[in-house]
């Protein structure tokens, strides 16, 4: 196979070392290769950094082995070209696994260009990339505190959640708060209702009549206070996200534009694909990359499956928000392709395919710097022709069991 990168290393990576392999050129026509093995500290990475540098090594492929790849990947990105390798295209000869075996196979792979590097955004994004997961992980941590607190009222009788919609209303924690400071009479705790929730105070009184005792107060005391505590690192969080976005202003504008996209969804998406749209070279290759497009089984003619693939599941998880919102929307196209798709094959995949749709338009809008040009609900019949639509709607009919005639509106 032909040569595509005369000088080049492969890293194994592990926790307490990496397995290094150079492959140069040497005497003749041969290839020199060199193997060496440093631990994971930072003097001897420099070490290696000084090593690859002398061998005048221009790429360096390594495997994404959980985390421990980001420490050796950051260390070299600013000196030498480094490629983040999906272990899924690597695969070596079964039974001949070892560290060292797979550092030279991961080096002859990018010696003669069979893989492809994997995206790792620029340091800002990255740091965006941290605040926004952690983030989402914070709020799906206080749902699971607050569905622990509606377990714990049902335990004791309470059944409050059955009439209120939001155990951290203002309503619901007042009685909270009242019931956790001893007060058990129903008819006082249901007096504490306020706006709307006041004309609910009979079945109030049935929900708060329990078996309510001390040892439920002590636990409703301390979840109550978790949920406070993680909604103000939430709000801290927050805070220090929209002061690391302020760079990217214009870009957040953009996006809001999108039916069904907020603000924080805006901020999840950015941060996960980042500004800069040149490094997919279309909408189709960030799709790809996202795993928000069908994917491609096919053996002997037979396609059996067309399942996306796993892809960035933070980017996924943000896309599917904000295609929830779009398909609740009113007048337009997303809502349009949400209900055409979820006809014919169901919520799920009309879902997935609008979330397609919407990280299409962001390619195009942050290519170009323009705002979302909606369609219009009406594109798809704008599309088929009042013709064709007439005919399957009356179609539909006639499988229903009745006579359809027809008067065009203008007659009468």
């Amino acid at each position: 196979m032909d040569v595509v990168h005369e000088r080049c290393a492969g890293i194994d990576i592990g926790k307490a070392d990496v397995k290094v392999c150079v492959r140069v050129p040497g005497p003749g026509k041969r290839r020199r290769k060199e193997i060496r093995t440093f631990s994971t500290m930072t003097r001897d990475l420099l070490a290696m950094r000084d090593w690859l540098l002398a061998e005048q090594v221009t790429v360096v492929g390594m495997e994404a082995t959980g985390a421990y790849w980001k420490p050796v990947f950051y260390l070299l990105e600013n000196d030498i070209e480094c490629w983040l390798l999906n272990a899924r295209h690597m695969k070596n000869v079964p039974g001949r696994k070892t560290d060292v075996a797979d550092s030279e196979w991961i080096c002859k792979m990018v010696e003669h260009g069979l893989v492809r590097p994997s995206f790792v955004p620029p340091p800002e994004i990255r740091q965006l990339r941290d605040l926004t997961r952690y983030r989402t992980e914070v709020i799906r941590e206080r749902t699971r505190e607050a569905q622990r607190l509606e377990k714990l009222l049902e335990d004791s009788g309470i059944k409050l959640s059955a009439v209120v919609s939001d155990l951290l209303g203002k309503s619901a924690r007042a009685m909270l708060e009242s019931l956790i400071a001893g007060e058990r009479n129903p008819e006082i705790l249901a007096e504490m209702a306020r706006a709307s929730m006041r004309a609910k105070r009979q079945i109030l009184a049935q929900a708060l009549t329990g078996q309510f005792t001390d040892h439920h107060a002590f636990l409703a005391r301390t979840m109550p206070d978790r949920i406070d505590a993680i909604s103000a690192t939430e709000a801290r969080l927050s805070e220090e996200i929209a002061r690391q976005l302020a760079p990217f202003r214009r870009q957040i504008e953009l996006l809001i534009t999108i039916p069904g996209v907020s603000t924080r969804s805006a901020e999840m998406i950015l941060a996960e694909i980042g500004a800069d749209m040149t490094r997919f070279p279309s909408a189709a290759h960030l799709a790809s990359w996202a795993g928000m497009c069908p994917g491609n089984h096919e053996s002997a003619g037979k396609h059996t499956s067309g399942k996306s693939r796993p892809g960035d599941p933070w980017l996924k998880n943000a896309l599917g928000l904000a295609a929830t919102a779009a398909a609740r929307s009113k007048n337009t196209y997303l809502a349009s392709r949400y209900k055409r798709i979820a006809i014919r094959r169901g919520k799920k995949r009309a879902l997935v395919a609008v979330g397609h749709t919407i990280l299409t338009s962001i390619w195009h809008m942050l290519t170009n710097d323009a705002e979302y040009a909606d369609l219009g609900a009406d594109y798809f019949l704008q599309r088929t022709g009042r013709t064709r639509q007439t005919r399957r709607l009356v179609s539909q009919l006639n499988m229903l069991g009745y006579q359809v005639s027809l008067q065009s509106a203008d007659a009468g």
